[in-house]
């Protein structure tokens, strides 16, 4: 398939028509212009394109016709309305049936050519969604878990092969990384998938009111207990019990954790019965449980007993291949959750997503794509609508450096660094050296200097 996008342009005046093809083929775009509407039709039924320009009034079918039709059979494909001052109204009428934007005649060049280059970003983020949809193999979906770097897929190895038995299993990563979804899934993939999963989160109580949560407690046994309540314990029997945030377990808490663990019998709290329960126990945290042990804020015994099958998520830095299939999911579903049209991230954008650090995970993620989504008022949301964090040099930089392996040699990866640097200028400039030197902030004798240096040819 060519980069070069395919723009289709009908109008029944051929004087625009001419003007387009013109206008349009000198920015290097691949430019079919008709005067038949209906023509236009057959030829998109037969013919890949990206973006459509339609005049609004035309014998025939109207532009708005056109886009109905369009909208139909091809809804991704994006439809750019032109019309004449005096029918505005019938072009924003065609807003609301889905154009992406409306352009009105006589118009200025610039004006055209930038909603034009908008629309391809579109576009393109729409083809490329596709792709990465399709990319996705049937058990990541399952799974629910987004991705297909080596680093997501070594986890979810362990899942498969650890979720058919009974051990328990700790689960460690950064906050923000996805652990309650791997917890989720051993326990859906595991022969209690018919029963509950229960989660708590140990971080969301004092010690007092999470001994409750855990175990619960009878009628009386302190003030405010007013009936008998079943804890978590209880609730997950026959399922599985996600114990998140581990790490702040209070050492009396984790001494009665361990009883149940070895012998899966407790009490609740104020009564005497002991209750029996089948439960698998999967923990997790961001927490170095081995360094609390050596320091002695958590128990040996209680930490080997959880440490069955150790399950570590990598953060998102480390499998940045997969941010872009994140991107897609993502913006799908806070799409559909504000009711608003799927907006597309502009390659430039996504690349800026992807170099970025990510600290908070895909928790972090996930807030600014939505973010985004919400108040950028476009279709196509650009790097100048990125969080000033994202879009930094800084933090590009640091993201790009923490990709090298830390055996190269510095004079050998600077002078690489640099070729590269000077290759892409040259490209973004169309070779002309004088344009890349600008570009590099760098004289024209420097940059032939440099292109001799690299053996670069600059043509």
């Amino acid at each position: 398939m060519s980069d070069t996008a395919r723009i289709l342009v009908i109008d029944d005046e051929k004087n625009y028509l001419m003007v387009m093809q013109a206008l349009l083929s000198d920015a290097g775009y691949e430019v079919t212009a008709l005067n038949d509407p209906e023509m236009a039709l057959h030829f998109l039924e037969e013919s890949e394109v990206d973006v459509v320009i339609t005049d609004m009034k035309m014998p025939k079918l109207s532009g708005k016709e056109v886009l109905q039709s369009v909208k139909k059979s091809w809804p991704d494909l994006p439809v750019l309305i032109m019309t004449a001052f005096g029918s505005i109204e019938s072009a924003v009428e065609a807003m609301r049936y889905g154009a992406f934007d409306y352009i009105t005649k006589p118009f200025a060049n610039d004006e055209m050519l930038l909603s034009v280059h908008n629309a391809v970003e579109l576009s393109k983020a729409h083809r490329q969604y596709k792709i990465l949809q399709e990319s996705l193999e049937e058990r990541y979906s399952t799974h629910h878990i987004i991705g297909k770097s080596k680093a997501i897929r070594d986890t979810l190895s362990i899942v498969d092969r650890v979720a058919q038995s009974r051990s328990t299993v700790l689960i460690t990563g950064e906050s923000g990384t996805g652990k309650e979804l791997v917890a989720r899934a051993i326990h859906f993939s595991s022969p209690r998938k018919e029963g509950p999963f229960v989660s708590v989160n140990c971080m969301a109580f004092n010690a007092g009111v999470l001994e409750s949560e855990l175990f619960g407690h009878e009628k009386g046994s302190f003030t405010g207990a007013v009936a008998t309540r079943r804890g978590r314990f209880e609730q997950a029997d026959h399922g599985t019990l996600f114990l998140d945030e581990i790490g702040e377990l209070s050492m009396d808490l984790q001494v009665k954790l361990l009883r149940v663990l070895q012998e899966r019998v407790f009490e609740r709290v104020g009564g005497a019965e002991s209750i029996s329960i089948d439960i698998r126990v999967v923990a997790a945290t961001n927490r170095n449980l081995a360094k609390m042990v050596e320091e002695g804020t958590f128990r040996e015994d209680l930490f080997y007993r959880l440490n069955v099958v150790q399950i570590p998520i990598p953060p998102l830095r480390e499998r940045r291949e997969d941010i872009p299939l994140l991107i897609a999911h993502f913006g799908e579903k806070i799409a559909e959750d504000n009711g608003i049209p799927v907006k597309a991230f502009s390659i430039e954008a996504q690349n800026y997503l992807s170099g970025y650090e990510w600290p908070g995970n895909i928790r972090q993620l996930q807030n600014v794509l939505e973010r985004c989504m919400v108040m950028v008022p476009g279709a196509v949301i650009g790097v100048d609508d990125l969080p000033p964090e994202i879009r930094g040099e800084e933090s590009q930089f640091k993201s790009a450096v923490d990709l090298l392996p830390v055996e190269l040699n510095l004079a050998d990866t600077l002078d690489r660094i640099e070729a590269a640097l000077i290759k892409r200028a040259l490209v973004r400039s169309d070779f002309v050296q004088a344009h890349a030197a600008e570009l590099l902030g760098i004289s024209r004798s420097l940059m032939q200097y440099k292109l001799k240096k690299y053996n670069i040819t600059g043509h």
